[in-house]
């Protein structure tokens, strides 16, 4: 007797203990899924572009330093600025540069923040430009 010469010319009858199964929930069996859980987060974070942060010379910082306080000096803390600045990106190298409008809360020499009346904070040797707006 050869392989399966004992069942060869048997006609299939099919599962007898469970209904057949659609077409629909078949396929799903073989739907993709993903084998690396995280992995396209990771490649969306590896393309997304950062800049590099600015290098101010000493004599745009002495310009800057003289904006601001001639802006406090004719009464700035009452004044809507736009305050242009370099924001460090917390998960890779570079930043971005922003834009705030605001009107300045106080400016704290110690720590070298500048405090709007909105609760943001910019860090002063971050700033590349201070103007009216």
């Amino acid at each position: 007797m050869k392989n399966y010469d004992d069942i060869i010319n048997h006609r299939y009858k099919g599962v007898v203990r469970h209904a057949h199964m659609p077409v629909g929930e078949r396929a799903a069996q073989f739907s993709p899924f993903a084998a690396l859980t995280g992995y396209s987060e990771v490649i969306k974070e590896k393309e997304r572009l950062t800049q590099r942060a600015p290098e101010l010379s000493e004599e745009e910082k002495n310009r800057l330093d003289m904006k601001i306080k001639k802006l406090i000096g004719e009464g700035g803390y009452k004044k809507e600025v736009t305050v242009s600045f370099f924001e460090e990106d917390r998960l890779k190298e570079g930043g971005e540069y922003r834009r705030v409008r605001g009107k300045i809360k106080s400016i704290d020499n110690t720590e070298r923040k500048l405090r709007l009346w909105d609760g943001g904070m910019i860090d002063m040797d971050s700033i590349t430009d201070i103007e009216l707006s």
